[in-house]
């Protein structure tokens, strides 16, 4: 017998702690770091804005109300991906 899978994906994202370094996120029961050095689009940003996010298509971050999208690899594996956002 083969299940189906029914309805939209439970993985969630949170924010679990802002520093003054960067941002703390769970997801998938793996924690990630997002330094303020590899990702400065958020280092003035808003708390409201940086806790509203969202996983899509199970593959990237978005935060709507900073028009952020990210990769999941580029948050792994930051150093593979030079080019920043300023």
């Amino acid at each position: 017998m083969k299940s189906n899978a029914i309805g939209k994906s439970i993985s969630r994202v949170e924010v679990t702690n802002i520093s003054a370094h960067g941002v703390w996120m769970l997801l998938r029961e793996h924690e990630y770091f997002l330094s303020f050095d590899h990702f400065p689009q958020f280092k003035n940003a808003k708390v409201s804005d940086i806790l509203n996010v969202r996983l899509e298509h199970d593959e990237y971050l978005f935060w709507p109300s900073l028009n952020v999208d990210l990769e999941l690899e580029s948050i792994k594996n930051p150093e593979w991906y030079p080019l920043r956002y300023t």
